[in-house]
């Protein structure tokens, strides 16, 4: 989990992003220093939660395990995962994250609609690790 990266839960989880005062532009992961548009003279920037739904622009699986700071147990099997880049058109930006679990390529079209929802990155006997996964609408957990 990546504080400040997101809020909520259920129906009302987020993405939270930021946006420069001067430019209106958007940033996710969020900016808190300044603006990143090369052409903004720079202003103040805050916090708002981005669009829980966007269009698929891209989408492939991942079949190898990732290094590290990627967190997999090596004496489990690798499982691969699907990953989709979304265009959140409010805010004309494209937030890449993992498929939430059982969404497969195969499940998959370039301008389908997709939720944003919470997921586990990763958890042990502890603590679960939480992140954002993208799941077609209408489709339940």
């Amino acid at each position: 989990m990546v504080e400040g990266w997101f809020a909520g839960q259920g129906d009302d989880f987020r993405l939270l992003g930021t946006r420069c005062a001067a430019c209106a532009s958007v940033f996710f992961p969020r900016e808190d220093a300044h603006c990143r548009n090369p052409r903004c003279p720079g202003g103040d920037l805050e916090e708002i939660p981005l669009s829980r739904r966007g269009r698929i622009w891209s989408y492939t699986d991942s079949r190898y395990r990732p290094p590290s700071p990627y967190v997999s147990n090596p004496e489990l099997p690798w499982e691969p995962y699907t990953l989709i880049a979304v265009e959140l058109e409010a805010e004309r930006i494209v937030v890449l994250g993992q498929a939430a679990p059982g969404v497969l390529v195969a499940d998959l079209s370039v301008g389908m609609e997709v939720e944003v929802v919470p997921g586990a990155l990763h958890e042990d006997t502890e603590t679960v690790w939480t992140t954002w996964k993208w799941r077609p609408t209408g489709v339940e957990a």
